[in-house]
């Protein structure tokens, strides 16, 4: 139960270090290292746990060749016994590490979506999810920010020069240009209401403007509106109070 419970928080550690990586990136070499060697001690602690079984040599000697026969009889069982027990737990352990790769690899697929790929409403669900169990305001409201963090990354995406031309890309950007606003407003209202002076305002508005700026050549229209106003909101906070 123990070393189960130990894998599990294993895994939830690096979901959470893929959900960090910066759109369109992976994981980092030593993250890719440390993860292979964890899979690779996890089977080496499975292969090398000692299997019971009866011992070919428990009978005592003397007795005959009909004790000899039985003790022959014991040894094949438990050499069968064993190799049972060995391909258990083979396919127990190919098991764990598909599990294991299956799992990171749905999880980094999911959180380097952006708007319009499939896996992004699960993505955007995921984040809902982590927002409403949070109990405490600021712990709430700091991953009300994150998601306008990831937000502008995705918009960075689209903007891009491999996504900027594709269908439906103007609506897309509209869209999570608004998703964006709502999460920064709503953040910052409830961040403000329980630490006023939290320096993760300021740190986070300047974030967003170095951001969300270099973007406007790229907009036209009622988005670059929208971002021109959002920009607007995120220099107020910006600047030190008076």
């Amino acid at each position: 139960m123990g070393r189960s419970r130990r894998s599990r928080e294993r895994v939830l550690g690096h979901l959470t270090e893929l959900r960090e990586l910066p759109l369109g990136g992976g994981p980092s070499d030593a993250f890719r290292d440390r993860l292979r060697d964890e899979l690779l001690a996890t089977r080496a602690d499975t292969s090398e746990r000692p299997t019971r079984g009866p011992h070919a040599g428990s009978s005592r000697r003397g007795h005959g060749s009909r004790a000899r026969s039985s003790r022959r009889g014991d040894g094949s069982r438990a050499r069968s016994s064993r190799r049972r027990v060995r391909a258990r737990s083979l396919l127990s352990q190919l098991a764990t590490l598909s599990l294991a790769a299956a799992m990171m690899l749905s999880a980094f697929a999911t959180y380097r979506a952006v708007p319009g790929d499939p896996l992004y409403p699960l993505k955007r669900a995921a984040e809902s999810t982590l927002v409403r169990l949070s109990d405490d305001d600021v712990e709430r409201a700091e991953r009300e920010l994150d998601s306008a963090k990831a937000r502008a990354e995705e918009m960075a995406e689209l903007l891009g020069s491999s996504r900027q031309n594709a269908p439906d890309n103007d609506t897309l950007v509209g869209e999570t240009l608004k998703d964006m606003e709502e999460s920064t407003r709503s953040g910052i209202t409830r961040l403000e209401r329980v630490r006023p002076r939290s320096p993760k305002i300021r740190s986070f508005a300047r974030d967003q403007r170095d951001m969300v700026e270099p973007m406007l050549e790229r907009m036209d229209g009622d988005d670059q509106d929208q971002a021109t106003g959002y920009l607007d909101y995120i220099e107020g906070l910006v600047a030190p109070p008076g």
